[in-house]
């Protein structure tokens, strides 16, 4: 019979340790450090024979998966496959059992609820003595929440590009489209598959004035108010100012141009009128002693900090952060209270690349229940930022005041045309509520509850009153974003200032009033002066009449 890994560890080498004294005391330690590690772990780790039996199952497992320890050593690993997944995982035992290396993957997992979860998976072997492989060892990581969030993150980007009355693009750096929003459609009259791999220059009176507004922004980072005429497809054709600016990855690279366009034809018209946005692990796990010394980490450490296991080991923790008297501060919050969660941080590569991170951290003990050190997992959220960069982006690029609702009226979010116009900074917006900022709280309160209820509200009009008695005209388009199930999170809103075209109206109708007074002032001047002459030429006939009567004068 072949020598196998059981479960628990501590206690299978306690026995050992026992028979050879205290030549076997280093080695104790050793196995009681490797089991605090296993089981402190968030990832679910699991043993199995080749058979597919599980043989030993951790604390993380447990979590993951609802079935504790003893409900599980003993079944089969097939308990937690769903039947379509079934056929997946004999070639990888198979691949084990040549001593073929296995990478991770992602897969599906039945929970003891019955819910189904994403899990990623990492296989290895686990052999005896003598080196045989006698069963598998694999780490699961539950990304249900990583993936929704990926999909809500997107989903709310894609939710603030549609609730945009303005056409709006992203741009590659060959001036390709490579996203657009349903105003573009309708301002070109060209489909959303259409537009995207074509050139950008081509939707305008001039192409090559089009081709070097873009290339300013890669220039120069920026562009604001760049008039452009876009050609529908039918010939119609809108006037736009054009603002935009790059967007980047995390690190800090320009991927492509986010350009948002204003729709201006209304105002050029009034105005021509008026004038004429551990080593299987993925994730970097180190622990840490007393003192703030790095005593083990694991193959994703050595490549997020681009440093190698041995001078890792035995150096500072914090020497690897951005920030090094915030990790410093991170782990001894976790020797004082047990545990953290979430702690963020950015890992600098030696090369200078960065990496954001949160970190979970517990301490580990060894067989006596003495904390003998931190264990600590970071999640890469690099990914995660970049998309919160770039929903980040996309408000801010926008001169439309946006912002967020919640159910109860509470500004959630808004971009930097929402503080100008109301002279109000972010963090008082924040939290308020929404309808304080106008001349008709009550509409305002109207407005955003009709949303809730419709799904969503076009051109309705409001006044915004900045906080130093400035007032701007708007009309507000919104619509409820949702999460991935279908939940509806809160109301996106955007606000079109028609200030400048409510004032070319009044001036129209004042100048059309002074007009009328002006024309009826001649009327009467004009009636006068008639009723003048008739009453001269009565007067010259009576003269004459007399003249005639009155006879040759004496």
């Amino acid at each position: 019979m072949h020598e196998q890994t059981q479960v628990p560890i501590k206690s299978q080498y306690r026995k050992y340790s026992k028979e050879k004294g205290s030549m076997a005391s280093s080695f104790e330690d050793d196995r009681d450090r490797l089991a605090s590690l296993v089981e402190s772990a968030d990832d679910g780790i699991v043993g199995k024979d080749l058979d597919g039996t599980i043989t030993s199952w951790n604390e993380g497992a447990e979590r993951i998966y609802g079935f504790t320890t003893d409900e599980m050593i003993g079944q089969s690993i097939y308990t937690l496959v769903p039947k379509d997944h079934s056929n997946e995982l004999a070639p990888v035992i198979e691949k084990i059992k040549r001593g073929e290396k296995t990478e991770h993957y992602d897969t599906k997992r039945i929970k003891k609820d019955g819910v189904i979860i994403d899990v990623s998976l990492t296989v290895s072997p686990i052999k005896n003595k003598i080196g045989d492989v006698v069963g598998v060892s694999s780490i699961t990581r539950d990304v249900t929440a990583q993936k929704e969030a990926s999909q809500q993150a997107a989903q709310y980007a894609r939710s603030l590009i549609e609730a945009s009355l303005d056409p709006l693009v992203t741009i590659s750096a060959d001036g390709k489209i490579t996203d657009v929003n349903e105003a573009t459609t309708k301002v070109t009259g060209i489909s959303r598959e259409e537009l995207i791999g074509s050139d950008f220059s081509n939707y305008f009176t001039e192409p090559e004035k089009a081709r070097e507004g873009y290339k300013q922004v890669f220039a120069q980072g920026f562009v604001s108010d760049y008039p452009l005429t876009i050609r529908h497809k039918d010939g119609k054709l809108t006037d736009v100012l054009y603002n935009a600016s790059v967007y980047k990855n995390v690190r800090g690279n320009v991927l492509g141009v986010f350009a948002a366009a204003r729709d201006v034809t209304a105002q050029k018209q009034a105005s021509q009128y008026a004038r004429s946005l551990i080593e299987a692990s993925l994730d970097p796990l180190v622990t840490i002693s007393a003192d703030g010394k790095i005593t083990d980490v694991n193959e994703a450490t050595t490549k997020v900090t681009g440093v190698s296991q041995e001078e890792l080991i035995g150096s500072d923790f914090s020497n690897y952060f951005t920030e090094p008297e915030k990790a410093r501060e991170g782990y001894q919050q976790v020797f004082a209270k047990g545990f953290v969660a979430d702690y963020p941080l950015t890992i600098r590569h030696r090369d200078g690349k960065l990496s954001d991170v949160l970190y979970n951290a517990s301490v580990y003990k060894d067989g006596t229940a003495n904390v003998s050190g931190v264990f600590a997992a970071a999640r890469d959220v690099t990914a995660q930022k970049q998309a919160s960069q770039y929903s980040r982006s996309l408000i801010e690029a926008s001169l439309d005041p946006l912002v967020t609702i919640s159910p109860d009226g509470k500004i959630m979010d808004v971009n930097e045309a929402t503080m100008r116009v109301t002279g109000t900074s972010r963090q008082e917006l924040i939290g308020s509520d929404f309808s304080n900022y106008f001349t008709e709280p009550g509409k305002a309160r109207e407005g955003y509850k009709q949303v809730f209820a419709k799904s969503f509200v076009s051109d309705y009009p409001l006044t915004i009153r900045h906080k130093y008695g400035k007032l701007t005209d708007v009309l507000y388009n919104a619509s409820v974003y949702k999460d991935v199930r279908g939940n509806v999170l809160g109301v996106f809103a955007a606000a079109r200032d028609v200030t400048a075209q409510k004032r070319a109206e009044k001036e129209v109708a004042e100048q059309r009033t002074r007009e009328l007074v002006r024309l009826a002032e001649l009327e009467r001047f004009q009636k006068l002066t008639v009723g003048r002459e008739l009453k001269m030429i009565e007067l010259k006939k009576e003269i004459e009449e007399l003249k005639r009567s009155s006879g040759p004068a004496a």
